[in-house]
Formats: C-alpha cells, sequence, structure tokens
C-alpha cells in the first residue's frame, strides 16, 4: 500500500512524503514513489502513528471481557492504538487467575493493544505476587501511596530488580477518604468535603526520594497540583528517573466545573483551581509535562446520575481523544502537532518499553490518517465536552 498526498508527523516534525506500508511494516519513504499496487490518497489528512493511553478505566472498574471489548472498540474510534488499563479495577488485578482471565478477554480484542498493570498490593494491603505477575506479561506495576513506607520499599527493590517503571497513584488516605472534589472556594460555596492539594504534594516528594534512592523509574499518574508537576520536573533535572501523567481535563477545565452538583467533573484526582488550572496550561507550553491522557472512566448511570456526594468518579473520553488533543491543544497553539505525538505516543511508548513513535523506514506500529478538516458535535452527557464540535475524523490503515 502506498499513501500519497499525506502530512506524516511523528515526534520529531512533519513532513509531505510519500509512504510504502507492507505488512504493517514501512519499508519506503520518499517524493514520488513508484505507484503500484493498492494507492491511498490521504488528501492533506495527517498520517500518525496511532496513540497510546496509559490511564484508562472500564466500564464501572468491572473487568470482564465485554468492557475490554467496549475499551477497545472507543479507543479505535479515538485515535487510540493501545491503551493500559489500571489494575484497580474489580475483580483486581493482583494474582495469577485474575491476570489470566484479564488476558483471556484483552486476546480477544483485534487491531487494538490492551496491557495489564498488575497492582501491587492487596485489598488486605499485603504485596501481590509481582514477579510472577511481571513474568506472566503484567507491563507495569501499580501503587497507590496509601502503602506505608516498608511495603513501598519492598515494591521499589521489586521495580529495581526487574527494570520496569512503576506507575504511582500519589494520594494520601487519610486526606482524601471524606473529600469528593478540591477543597476551596467552589467546595465551600457547594457544601461538600473537600480533598486539600497537599494530599498529592506529599507523596510525590516522598516518591520521589524513593526512586533517587532506589534509582528506579516512577510515572506518577494522573498528577493535578501544579506543585507536583515542578517538583517531578525539579528532580528529572537533578537526574531521578521520573515522569509526569496528566488528563487534558485537568488542563482545560477547573473546579468550576463542577458547579451546579455536575457529576460529570467529579474526577480523581479532582479538578484544581483556575489559577492551578492555568499554571498546568503553562507547564505543559514549557514541557514540564511528559505524558497526556483522557483520564477515561466510564459509568453506568446508575452510578453517575445521582447526588454529586454518592457519585463515581471519572468522565468519558477516550472516544474523542485525537479530535480533542488536536482541537484544544494543536488548533489552540498550545502545542506543535509534532509535541502532542511527543505526549501521547513516544513517552508512554518509551515508558512502557515499545517502539519509540518515529514513522521511518523499519518501523512497524499501527498508523492512521487523521483529517482535522472534517468536524462533528461529541454526543455524549458523560463527558465534559458534550455538544461541543471539535475537528478531526480518524481512520486506522
Amino acid at each position: 500500500m502506498v499513501i500519497v498526498n499525506a502530512v506524516v508527523c511523528d515526534k520529531n516534525a512533519q513532513r509531505e512524503v510519500d509512504i510504502r506500508i507492507e505488512n504493517g511494516t514501512i519499508v519506503e519513504m520518499g517524493v514520488n514513489l513508484t505507484r503500484d499496487g493498492d494507492i491511498v490518497d490521504a488528501n492533506g489528512a495527517y498520517l500518525l502513528p496511532a496513540l497510546i493511553d496509559t490511564n484508562i478505566r472500564l466500564q464501572d472498574s468491572t473487568l470482564n471481557a465485554k468492557n475490554i471489548q467496549a475499551i477497545a472498540t472507543s479507543a479505535k474510534k479515538g485515535g487510540v492504538g493501545r491503551v493500559v488499563l489500571n489494575a484497580d479495577s474489580t475483580p483486581a488485578v493482583d494474582n495469577e487467575v485474575v491476570l489470566e482471565f484479564a488476558q483471556h478477554g484483552t486476546a480477544m480484542v483485534d487491531d487494538i493493544s490492551v496491557d495489564l498493570m498488575l497492582n501491587t498490593l492487596k485489598e488486605d494491603m499485603t504485596l501481590s505476587n509481582i514477579a510472577i505477575l511481571l513474568k506472566k506479561g503484567a507491563v507495569a506495576p501499580f501503587m497507590s501511596t496509601i502503602a506505608k513506607n516498608d511495603l513501598a520499599i519492598k515494591i521499589a527493590e521489586y521495580v529495581k530488580m526487574y527494570n520496569v517503571t512503576l506507575f504511582c497513584k500519589a494520594e494520601d488516605n487519610s486526606l482524601i477518604n471524606a473529600g469528593v472534589m478540591l477543597e476551596g472556594d467552589v467546595s465551600s460555596h457547594l457544601g461538600l468535603a473537600g480533598i486539600p492539594v497537599l494530599s498529592e504534594v506529599l507523596h510525590v516528594s516522598r516518591m520521589i526520594e524513593i526512586a533517587r534512592y532506589f534509582g528506579i523509574s516512577i510515572l506518577f499518574k494522573a498528577i493535578a497540583s501544579p506543585r507536583s508537576v515542578e517538583l517531578i520536573y525539579q528532580a528529572k533535572q537533578e537526574g531521578v528517573d521520573v515522569r509526569c501523567e496528566v488528563s487534558l481535563h485537568h488542563i482545560l477545565h477547573s473546579d468550576h466545573a463542577c458547579e451546579d452538583f455536575n457529576t460529570t467533573a467529579k474526577l480523581n484526582p479532582p479538578l484544581v483551581s483556575v489559577e492551578d488550572t492555568k499554571l498546568l496550561q503553562q507547564a505543559l507550553i514549557d514541557g514540564k509535562i511528559d505524558i497526556l491522557t483522557t483520564l477515561h472512566q466510564p459509568s453506568s448511570p446508575v452510578n453517575k446520575e445521582v447526588a454529586f456526594y454518592d457519585a463515581a468518579y471519572g468522565c468519558e473520553a477516550l472516544d474523542d481523544t485525537l479530535a480533542l488533543y488536536y482541537t484544544k491543544l494543536v488548533k489552540t497553539g498550545i502545542i506543535t502537532m509534532s509535541k502532542l505525538i511527543q505526549l501521547s505516543v513516544a513517552n508512554p511508548a518509551s515508558v512502557l518499553g515499545f517502539e519509540s513513535g518515529v514513522l521511518e523506514v523499519g518501523s512497524k506500529m499501527p498508523m492512521i490518517l487523521f483529517d482535522p478538516s472534517k468536524s462533528y458535535v461529541i454526543e455524549n452527557p458523560q463527558s465534559l465536552y458534550d455538544k461541543e464540535i471539535v475537528d478531526g475524523v480518524v481512520d486506522f490503515l
């Protein structure tokens, strides 16, 4: 297959070249290639590596084959070729039986790769069999910082032993237990219990020092506080192998989205203040954020269309991933398309040990055509962008 008239874009640059693909591998790139075989005219659309999202939850966080298939369908629609499912599902991926059950579901998915984290802590706060689960195919260990220091250190030792990246959720159980949104003026106005920013910042600091001491790699999941971003960035400058993942929603929306008790805006971590949202946008511009995520967390209406305090956390965005990234971040000039590929392909691929996201001869990865000249209206009441017009239609190759 030869693709012509496409804007080929990866983490390094974008250029207008023809590209020949055979059996999913790029075998030739250049201007005016010999046009024999199947010809696809991109008509000026982008040719991109399919995106990767490292922070995806299943419907109602319930682990089964039906929900895995639904996630794969949403991912393909949104231009995402690989997703990593959170480990703290029901049942949690903390033993061999559940891992094999989940792998059976992921094996039934076509086109999209669905990877599994392992939950390092069981419900009784003892360690799972991390070594066995890694050997059997889990791509990364996940740890919430509700783990006490002795357990966190044991987990760090496993991470070092197996040379993998620890996926870490920074949170303080004693501070988040009663809260349902950010502690601040909006939560006070709504009469809702708040979660202090300190809940995250304290544990980011703690885990940075653990990463520094053991020489391990940590990806901090769904960071919300600009102070946390700064701490992680500073540690990177000092040679500590830590990276920062931030959701699109936290870059675009503040806690004011929770007004009128809007349960769609009830996220974990909670949306931050207007001032901090602006700081997160600037951090993105300044290159202090490593990975973008949609933080996709679908819920049944019975768990979402209830009182704010009782509502499940999360919103939906996976179906519209690339269109949202392009419309909200690239088209507005916050980042370039190449930077978007760095944040949503190259960096997460590096964390997972996969291909770099560079489109060159020999590259073998899922690729998509993305046409930003076509627009559509998001029709999803569980999306923070419901009824908004976004640009871009995805077509997997």
